[in-house]
């Protein structure tokens, strides 16, 4: 994300304007994952994350710094874990599934909201005459909001650890096939960090391409169909 812009047309000033709006937008969908993640947990009988003081939408009580870093720097990154006990749990796999799965919901509900709220700057920012710069920003907002809470919830489905997406599978699968897929995230840091390496280098990026085509495809068609209904509420009140 930081490449693509700093390599963007225009000025530094409309540069260092248009990364800070993506921070913006990106500071809150993290905090709203992660807090979704405890608030489940909570709700489900484990306080871990309360009492570690994660139950919160500060930016500041989630943000990993390299994950964050890598979130600016390549498009994917990721937050600090919310702090789960299981044994707190009822129902310890259905549970810990509903927990992991709140976390990318979360994601596509603000990627919905925020789709909606980009359609209505957009319409009302016309009717009303707001000033130009004052209209690029707000709708921008918006707009990278919609774009990575949908990201951000697509992409930690993938069942890959620590993605929220293998935590779900674990659960879902048999107990001795789910104690081998597990031993998966000794290796998926290493994955990572070699899709990271190919998609720099032009002969190899398609594999890293490759791998995240649904993500990349289901955010588009998301995005697509939310700002299609939005468009639908909103373009009859603003006509």
């Amino acid at each position: 994300m930081l490449f693509s812009i700093l390599s963007s047309g225009g000025t530094l000033g409309e540069k260092l304007v248009l990364l800070l709006i993506s921070v913006l937008a990106l500071l809150p969908a993290l905090s709203v994952h992660e807090w979704a993640h405890g608030y489940a947990a909570y709700k489900l009988g484990d306080s871990t994350a309360r009492a570690d003081g994660r139950l919160s939408l500060n930016p500041l009580d989630h943000l990993d710094p390299l994950g964050t870093l890598m979130l600016l720097l390549v498009g994917f990154g990721w937050a600090k874990p919310v702090p789960v006990n299981t044994r707190h749990f009822k129902k310890p796999r259905r549970d810990f599934a509903l927990t992991s799965l709140a976390g990318p919901i979360s994601n596509l509900l603000l990627g919905f909201i925020s789709a909606l709220l980009y359609v209505l700057a957009f319409y009302a920012c016309s009717a009303w005459d707001v000033s130009q710069m004052t209209a690029t920003v707000i709708i921008n907002v918006f707009y990278f909001s919609t774009l990575y809470n949908l990201g951000l919830g697509l992409f930690n489905l993938i069942p890959l650890p620590p993605l929220d997406g293998s935590n779900i599978l674990i659960c879902l699968l048999p107990n001795r096939l789910a104690a081998k897929y597990s031993k998966i995230r000794y290796y998926s840091s290493y994955i990572f960090l070699a899709l990271v390496i190919m998609r720099r280098i032009p002969s190899l990026s398609f594999i890293s391409e490759i791998v995240f085509w649904p993500v990349n495809q289901g955010r588009s068609l998301l995005f697509e169909l939310f700002v299609e209904f939005g468009d639908m509420i909103f373009g009859s009140l603003f006509a």
